[in-house]
């Protein structure tokens, strides 16, 4: 019997209208679903993107779970269990969609689910459908181009620390900081040291009939805001360079 295929579905991040062509066309087969929970009560964020745009659960589905957690032991049990379950499907001869908010190549889910299955069985065939990543449809939003003829751009997670953060100003044009709930009041501050606070926006559930778009980050000092939020930061003063035979020679502005 031939191996089922995981397909890691990318939805965008909430709107349905953002989901692509191909995965309506794998959403409307007789595949099998499995969706992300942070734990058995909880909902999909994932999975509602899809609800919202009108498709049904199948019968054949399954959540996998996926806690809050950066503890790599913990992480590794239940990547384990989420592969293994899966990897049950796909030796009967089922495809398996995975679904993902956002894109499946950029920060997410799949990627941890997809290396654990290989590793059980390398000869699964894993397809990928990009999606519209959250800071694009942000951008889109707040209609901030996010690079321009030769502007650079830097994505990061806003746990990488402040250090880190104020580094990558210094060398990018555009800032995207995902996840900034930990770190918001902290980030505030960098900013208005730096007089940047203008060029900066804040979005949350980019794309879900729940986005929330504040122009005037600074009024967000002290508010508790949901873990799936970003900034946008534009930096017209850091220092550029020539292009020289491929590298860059840096010159200030």
């Amino acid at each position: 019997m031939s191996k089922g295929v995981l397909y890691g579905v990318s939805l965008g991040p909430g709107n349905p209208g953002l989901i692509t062509r191909r995965a309506w066309e794998l959403l409307q087969s007789d595949k099998v679903w499995s969706y992300p929970v942070r734990n058995a009560s909880s909902d999909s964020y994932a999975l509602n993107i899809a609800l919202r745009a009108g498709l049904v659960l199948p019968e054949q589905s399954m959540s996998l779970i996926f806690p809050m957690t950066h503890d790599a032991s913990i992480l590794a049990k239940y990547w384990l269990r989420a592969a293994t379950s899966v990897l049950e499907k796909l030796r009967s001869g089922q495809d398996v969609l995975f679904l993902v908010e956002g894109d499946a190549s950029t920060y997410s889910t799949f990627g941890h689910l997809a290396r654990t299955v290989t590793a059980l069985d390398e000869s699964i065939e894993i397809e990928v459908i990009a999606g519209v990543p959250s800071f694009n449809a942000a951008a889109a939003q707040v209609q901030m181009p996010l690079a321009d003829v030769d502007d650079t751009v830097a994505i990061i997670p806003a746990g990488y620390g402040l250090k880190v953060i104020s580094q990558m100003l210094d060398e990018f044009d555009t800032l995207i900081l995902l996840k900034v709930k930990p770190l918001l009041d902290d980030i505030i501050d960098l900013l208005a040291k730096r007089q940047l606070l203008k060029q900066s926006r804040f979005i949350e559930k980019a794309g879900s009939p729940h986005e929330r778009v504040v122009n005037d980050v600074a009024s967000l000092k002290g508010e508790k805001v949901n873990y799936l939020s970003l900034m946008l930061i534009k930096n017209p003063n850091r220092q550029r360079g020539e292009i020289i035979r491929g590298c860059r020679k840096k010159t200030a502005v």
